[in-house]
C-alpha cells in the first residue's frame, strides 16, 4: 500500500520522536519520581545540589586565599631599566622559559595519561576522563596553597612556573589514590579525600625533602608509594561487606575501553623522563632522562615476556601490557638523577616489569579476597612496589656515593652530606658547600630506607582517617550494583546501559 504524502510525513516524526524518546536519558544528578513509575530504580549522584554548591563554595574559597595570600614570584614581576640591564646576561633563559617544555608534558601525563589509563572499565569512560579533570583541576589549586605554606616570604605565597610544576606533581599522588577505589565513590567523596590528602602529602614531602634531606627527583617515595598506599587504606575502610567483596557486574573491560586506556599508556610511556627530570637541570637532568628511558624500554620487554610466561595458555594479558610496562619509570625515580649506569636502569627496569606483572596474577587477588583491600586500577602493582623497589635501590647507591665519583655534585644531590659549619668543614680539610649535616654515605643510604618506610606508615594512617571519614553516615555511599556506572552520575545515551 502506497501511503499518501502527507500520511508518510506524519509517520516519520512519529518514529523519530519515539527514537527521540528512547534515547534521551533524564538527568541521574538530582533523584526523581515519575508519576505511575514508583517502583523504577532511583539513583541519584551522591551530590544534587547541594554537592555542586558544596564544590561552589570550595573554589571560591580558593579565590579568597588566592587574592588575600598568593603572588607572582619576584622574578615575574615588571622591570626597571636599571635592573633589565643587570639581567641582560641571562635574558635569553628568561624568555624561553626552559622548563615549560617539561611543565607542558607532565601536564599531558596528568590530565591526558591518567584520564585515558583509567578508561578500562567498559561503563566508566566518562567519569574516569571525567573525574580525573575535575579532581586534577581541584586539587593544582589547593597543592600551590598547602605547598606554599613552607614557603612563605614576606607573608605571603609566591608563585613560579617550579610551583605549577610541583603541583601537577601532588595531583598525580591523588590521582593515583583515585586510581585504588575507582569506581566507587561518589564525586563529592573524591572532593574531601583530594582536599585531605593534599595537606598530608604536603606535609610529608616537605619532611623527606626539606628536614630528612632524602633525594626523590622523580618522587617514588613521596609521590608513588604515598598516593598508592594512601588510596588502598582509604579501600581498606571503605571496603563492602564479606558477601558482597566479589567483583561487581560492570567491574570489567571491553575491547573498546581497552584500546582507549592504552592511549593513556602511550601517553604516560612516552612523557615519563620529563616527570622524573621535571626539577633538575644540566647533566643531572640528563642523566634523570637517559636512565628513565633506558628502565622504561627494559621493563616493557620484559612485562611482554613474563605477561606471556604466566597468563591462560600464555597470550598477552592487556593488563599487564597497560600498566606493568610504566613500572620501570616509577621504579627509577629515586635513582635517576644518579650514577647508576645505563645498565643499572636497564637492571630496574627489568626487576620492576617482573614484580609488577607477578602482582597483578597473583597479588592483586589474593589483597582482594583475604584482606578485603579492593584496587580497581592494580595502584599497588604499578605505583607502590615498584616504589619500594627505587627506595631500595636508593638507599644501596647513595651509601656508595663518594666524592671521587661524584665530584662537587656530590653536595647538591645528598645537600645532608655537605658540612653543618665552616668549622667542622675546616676539620676534614675542606671547603665543601656548609648547611648541611655531614652525614656518611651510609648514614645517607639508611635515612633513604626510613623515608619509604615513613612515608608508607603517614600514607596509611592518614587513609585509614580518611577512609573512616568519607565512610560517616553523613556521606552518600554507592551501593554495589551502582559501582562502575556512568549513569549513576552522567547523562549517558541509551546504548550505555547494561
Amino acid at each position: 500500500t502506497i501511503l499518501p504524502v502527507e500520511t508518510n510525513r506524519k509517520a516519520k516524526q512519529s518514529k523519530r520522536m519515539n527514537m527521540l524518546r528512547f534515547s534521551v536519558q533524564p538527568s541521574n544528578f538530582v533523584r526523581e519520581t515519575v508519576q505511575g513509575d514508583v517502583d523504577a530504580p532511583q539513583h541519584d549522584s551522591g551530590s544534587g545540589t547541594s554537592g555542586y554548591v558544596l564544590l561552589l563554595s570550595v573554589q571560591i574559597i580558593f579565590l579568597i586565599v588566592y587574592a588575600v595570600f598568593v603572588r607572582y614570584d619576584d622574578e615575574l614581576l615588571p622591570k626597571s631599566e636599571e635592573t633589565i640591564q643587570e639581567d641582560e646576561g641571562d635574558s635569553f633563559e628568561k624568555k624561553h622559559v626552559p622548563s615549560y617544555p617539561h611543565f607542558q608534558d607532565i601536564h599531558v601525563m596528568i590530565f591526558v595519561g591518567f584520564a585515558f589509563l583509567m578508561t578500562f572499565l567498559k561503563k566508566y569512560g566518562f567519569s574516569a576522563t571525567g573525574f580525573n579533570l575535575f579532581l586534577a583541576a581541584l586539587v593544582v589549586q589547593w597543592a600551590i596553597i598547602a605547598r606554599g605554606i613552607f614557603d612563605i616570604e614576606d607573608g605571603y605565597i609566591k608563585i613560579s612556573l617550579d610551583d605549577i610544576i610541583g603541583a601537577d606533581i601532588a595531583a598525580a599522588a591523588v590521582l593515583i589514590s583515585m586510581g585504588a577505589m575507582l569506581g566507587r565513590t561518589t564525586p563529592i567523596q573524591l572532593l574531601f579525600m583530594g582536599l585531605i590528602e593534599i595537606i598530608v602529602f604536603a606535609a610529608n614531602e616537605h619532611l623527606q625533602v626539606e628536614m630528612m634531606s632524602v633525594n626523590d627527583v622523580g618522587g617514588s617515595i613521596t609521590v608513588h608509594a604515598f598516593g598508592a598506599y594512601f588510596g588502598l587504606a582509604v579501600s581498606f575502610m571503605m571496603r563492602p561487606r564479606a558477601d558482597q567483596n566479589g567483583a561487581g557486574k560492570l567491574e570489567g573491560s571491553s575491547y573498546t575501553s581497552d584500546v582507549f586506556a592504552m592511549v593513556g599508556t602511550l601517553f604516560l610511556w612516552i612523557f615519563w623522563p620529563s616527570f622524573n627530570s621535571a626539577l633538575l637541570d644540566g647533566a643531572d637532568q640528563e642523566r634523570a632522562i637517559l636512565n628513565t628511558y633506558l628502565a622504561l624500554a627494559a621493563c616493557t620487554v620484559t612485562t611482554f615476556v613474563v605477561s606471556a610466561i604466566v597468563s591462560h595458555e600464555n597470550k598477552l594479558d592487556m593488563v599487564h601490557i597497560q600498566n606493568s610496562t610504566l613500572a620501570g619509570g616509577v621504579a627509577v625515580g629515586s635513582v635517576c638523577n644518579l650514577l647508576i649506569g645505563p645498565h643499572g636502569a636497564i637492571l630496574i627496569g627489568v626487576i620492576a616489569g617482573i614484580v609488577s606483572v607477578v602482582g597483578y596474577r597473583y597479588l592483586t587477588p589474593i589483597l582482594t579476597s583475604k584482606l578485603r583491600i579492593h584496587d580497581t586500577c592494580g595502584v599497588n602493582n604499578l605505583h607502590g612496589m615498584p616504589a619500594v623497589i627505587s627506595a631500595i635501590f636508593s638507599a644501596i647507591y647513595a651509601s656508595l656515593a663518594n666524592k671521587e665519583d661524584y665530584k662537587d655534585s656530590l653536595t647538591d644531590i645528598f645537600p645532608a652530606m655537605s658540612y653543618a659549619n665552616s668549622t667542622m668543614a675546616l676539620s676534614h680539610n675542606t671547603t665543601e658547600v656548609i648547611g648541611g649535616f655531614g652525614r656518611s654515605s651510609l648514614h645517607q643510604g639508611g635515612y633513604q630506607m626510613a623515608a619509604i618506610a615513613l612515608t608508607i606508615l603517614i600514607a596509611i594512617v592518614s587513609g585509614i582517617v580518611t577512609g573512616l571519614f568519607l565512610k560517616s553516615p553523613s556521606m552518600r555511599k554507592l551501593e554495589k550494583e551502582e559501582h562502575h556506572d556512568d549513569s549513576i552520575c552522567w547523562e549517558t545515551p541509551s546504548p550505555h546501559t547494561a
